[in-house]
């Protein structure tokens, strides 16, 4: 992942907004980087799928999500493109972009991008105020689940295996089974069901 061209400037919105269509940036804490090279087979078609069950899932109930590209302008200095997102404050939907913290983020790991999906973007994530943050691993079959705690900061997060189903604090009712998702197997119907 490579930075943009400039000798340890902090870029901004403002900057962000001038740079070719054709490239994907995101920025945070005014720090850019390189959206290259695009995601896998695997990681696009894990990002769909959870893209659809929400889509389904979420209908009538007042909360939109989104797919990337998306931009999330979290702050001057921190625009993020999350590979999913929740919406269930219809203030923050603009035309061109979406104007401070989703409910729900998601990021699907790459191995270019696990480090940074794991440590710069769950602080800025908790930063900027997100209510849950959950990471799915397509090679390794797993979720993890980052809940915001009274205190505002993110709990040690919630281990979802593969045969289990991931339910969101902050969307009531919604339910995912993450083996769906991987495409894999589901648990035998004879099998007690797995709580998250």
């Amino acid at each position: 992942m490579s930075l943009a061209p400039a000798d340890k400037q902090r870029f901004t919105w403002a900057n962000y907004r001038t740079w070719p269509d054709s490239e994907r940036w995101e920025l945070i804490d005014g720090q850019a980087y390189n959206m290259s090279p695009a995601p896998t087979i695997k990681h696009q078609s894990v990002t769909g799928r959870l893209y659809s069950r929400l889509e389904q899932r979420l209908a009538g109930k007042g909360c939109t999500p989104f797919i990337a590209p998306t931009d999330v302008r979290l702050s001057d200095f921190d625009v993020v493109q999350p590979d999913v997102l929740v919406v269930c404050d219809p203030s923050k939907i603009t035309p061109t972009h979406i104007e401070g913290a989703p409910e729900l983020v998601v990021e699907v790991l790459s191995p270019s991008t696990s480090v940074k999906d794991l440590r710069e973007k769950k602080a800025l994530y908790q930063r900027a105020g997100v209510c849950e943050y959950l990471v799915l691993d397509p090679l390794e079959h797993y979720g993890l689940l980052f809940r915001r705690d009274e205190s505002g900061r993110f709990g040690e997060g919630e281990v979802i295996g593969a045969q289990e189903s991931v339910s969101f604090a902050t969307l009531e009712g919604v339910e995912i089974p993450l083996w769906e998702l991987f495409e894999l197997p589901g648990p035998s119907s004879d099998a007690p069901a797995v709580q998250p």
